[in-house]
């Protein structure tokens, strides 16, 4: 064993790194996780050094056998699942690659729990895989870092101080781990906690003196033992102390090899932290290692006295994520108490950054809308699309829950939210989406097995009390929805749901939830529409014609940015010199005349196969507004939107845009131009004080 490890540390560690920058790009990478689950090391490394058959050789010569000592030597199981061995098999391949890079973990003291079944039940047992030692690893004790803790903030004219701290040391072991036959081995450094030895020693008495070994015991729990937990979050103190832990001590050791780096630098220590990106890149494995982000900005910021600005582009070019699971019972959520009291400084980044997020173009466009254009820039800045994609879910989250709570129907809250909401009338053609609904619901019907973008689809509005035509609307959408949502063929592919007595409150619920908002009346019809631009401004994208301010909408943001179909006016005029034919285009369209009949024969009544005769008859006797002539367009315009909505990240670009352009359409522009156009006042922006303030 020992002429196997002994060649290997010659050239592991610093000193390969040290060898190879002569060789290969400067750049290093560090891999930062709380879990390395690797397993037994013996066989991999004979493998990967190219020595399996030689030493399997000379044990058979010696009367052994290499599987039965191979089976000795103990899994090094610091990890739960897949992250942790996705870690392992990240490191292999980055030595095989040829890649300079380092594993930064924990060594802990116990790994994951070994199972043992008892009558059928799990029972766990303690994993001391450490009690005969690791013969793979190195002790780097010249390497050994403190790590802070608790303590307080002090902002001072020469900066901000983390004072009154208690101090954990860090110990670095580490681990070779070669490449695949390229005469390459990288290295895993894993960080063991050790107390300090100036532990409370003005304690003689004995009694205050075990104490005072006890405190140092509690100091290198740290270390001790890997959570158990795989996918489930453990709000415990320990576990943000060692996330912290690992964190703190690789970031010294990646900024301590930095600047003694010399590659491209002719100073004898790099204090410009300019080139740290192009010499350095960490990747996070999961959130564990998130607080890298804040102790490098407060290593910058408050140490190295990095400008906040330059320091977070640092940061930003630097660190990198890797996101293992979605389920929301996994995601680190630490109380803001704990947070506080053992890492201060780090609350008061984390809050520094937030806020400039929530800055990133001001709040100036509250009262000036078209400050919102400053969002164009930052079209393809990823934190954006992330946050508003995330705003956008929260609030459809909400809303689902407001629906099976009213409307006893599951939601599936990642459907499209398809939303059609206006005064019930002809002209805005809900019967043309009840149609499109239609059509959607034989397609799953014809071929359940097909992928379909699920839609949630969601039609609100009032009819004139008299307004016979719009109330049998209302009746059609509730009908469809009945034997839609009650089809187990159809699931959660297809929901309708008739949004009763909309108003402005449920406005205020829906709007911001909404993902598609229809806009389809006949061209020529609209005067201007309200609605369509309050979706816009929240973040939906627009289905509909080119009609009242859609005009305009697309005139904003560029008609590539809203979803427009079917006829224009002057089509429409045309078609009415012409005549229109509304047979035509239902025996021209299979699925147009399949739904037709279904709404005619009763499919959506059974118990009144004629309730809907009335609405067919106007379709195609006597419509108006020629809902069949823009059936084909706007069905294919549906199928353009859910090729997009297949790709979150273009949709949201796509949403962000809509925002940024959405400025012209505030009221308070409105009013602006009549009081200087018509009424000849210029507004004011002068802020009354309040009445306890004296007046000028």
């Amino acid at each position: 064993m020992k002429l196997l490890i002994t060649p290997i540390f010659l050239v592991c560690g610093d000193g390969i790194q040290n060898l190879r920058r002569f060789l290969l790009p400067p750049q290093r990478i560090y891999y930062l996780s709380l879990e390395f689950y690797m397993g037994r090391t013996l066989q991999n490394t004979m493998v990967n050094l190219g020595l399996q058959n030689a030493c399997d050789e000379a044990i058979y010569q010696l009367g052994l056998d290499l599987e039965e000592l191979e089976e000795i030597e103990e899994d090094a199981g610091l990890g739960n699942g897949g992250l942790g061995r996705l870690a392992a098999c990240f490191l292999d391949s980055m030595a095989t690659l040829g890649l300079a890079a380092y594993g930064y973990g924990i060594r802990y003291e116990f790994g994951i729990f070994n199972q043992k079944i008892v009558n059928g039940w799990q029972v766990e047992e303690a994993d001391d895989w450490l009690r005969y030692g690791n013969p793979w690893e190195k002790a780097r004790p010249e390497y050994m870092l403190p790590v802070h803790f608790y303590g307080r903030v002090e902002h001072t004219s020469e900066g901000v101080k983390w004072l009154d701290t208690q101090v954990v040391l860090a110990m670095p072991y580490d681990t070779p781990v070669p490449g695949y036959r390229n005469n390459t081995v990288n290295t895993m450094r894993l960080w063991s906690a050790k107390a300090p030895n100036d532990f409370k020693l003005h304690d003689f008495n004995v009694g205050g003196y075990i104490e005072a070994v006890l405190d140092r015991n509690l100091a290198e729990n740290i270390s001790r033992v890997l959570y158990p937990n795989d996918n489930f979050f453990e709000g415990k103190e320990l576990r943000l102390k060692q996330e912290y832990f690992v964190v703190a001590a690789t970031l010294q050791d990646i900024i301590r090899r930095f600047k003694s780096s010399k590659f491209g630098c002719r100073d004898p220590v790099r204090t410009c932290f300019e080139t740290f990106p192009d010499k350095v890149a960490i990747q996070l494995n999961d959130t564990h290692p998130a607080l890298a982000i804040p102790e490098l900005m407060r290593i910058l910021v408050d140490m190295e006295k990095v400008d906040w600005d330059k320091a977070w582009e640092i940061t930003k070019k630097t660190c990198a994520y890797t996101n293992h699971t979605v389920l929301p019972e996994a995601l680190e959520r630490w109380p803001v108490s704990m947070f506080e009291k053992l890492l201060p400084r780090h609350l008061e980044i984390i809050y520094a950054i937030n806020q400039r997020h929530l800055d990133k173009i001001g709040e100036g466009f509250l009262t000036d809308l078209s400050q919102l254009k400053k969002l164009l820039p930052l079209v393809d800045d990823e934190a954006l699309i992330r946050d508003v994609a995330k705003v956008k879910q929260e609030n459809k989250l909400k809303f689902s829950a407001f629906l099976e709570k009213k409307y006893k129907v599951k939601i599936n809250p990642s459907s499209m939210f398809d939303v059609h909401v206006k005064r019930i009338h002809e002209y805005k053609r809900q019967l043309l989406n009840c149609l499109h609904i239609v059509t959607l619901y034989n397609r799953i019907k014809k071929d359940p097995a097909k992928a379909f973008v699920p839609r949630t689809v969601m039609i609100g509005g009032k009819a004139a009390p008299g307004y016979h035509m719009a109330k049998m609307v209302i009746k059609l959408v509730t009908s469809i929805g009945n034997v839609v949502n009650h089809d187990p063929v159809v699931g959660d592919k297809l929901k309708v749901i008739f949004l009763e007595n909309y108003r402005v409150s449920l406005a205020e619920k829906v709007i911001p939830a909404a993902d598609l908002s229809q806009q389809i009346s006949t061209a020529g019809t609209e005067a201007s529409g309200t609605g369509n631009m309050k979706f816009m401004l929240n973040g939906a994208l627009t289905i509909g014609t080119m009609d009242g301010a859609n005009v305009e909408m697309a005139e904003e943001a560029g008609a590539e940015n809203l979803f427009i179909f079917g006829m224009r006016v002057e089509d429409v005029e045309a078609l009415d010199r012409k005549g229109y034919d509304a047979r035509e285009y239902c025996d021209r369209l299979p699925e147009l005349k399949q739904a037709v009949d279904q709404i005619s024969s009763g499919f959506f009544s059974p118990k009144d196969p004629d309730c809907f005769r009335d609405v067919v008859d106007m379709l195609l006797n006597h419509d108006r507004f020629k809902v069949f002539a823009d059936y084909e367009a706007y069905v294919a315009c549906q199928a353009q939107v859910d090729q997009l909505y297949r790709n979150p990240r273009e949709w949201t670009k796509k949403v962000i845009r809509n925002i940024a352009c959405s400025g012209k359409f505030s009221s308070d522009r409105t009013i602006t131009e009549y009081a200087r156009d018509i009424w000849g006042v210029e507004p004011s922006d002068l802020q009354i004080p309040p009445p306890n303030l004296p007046r000028d």
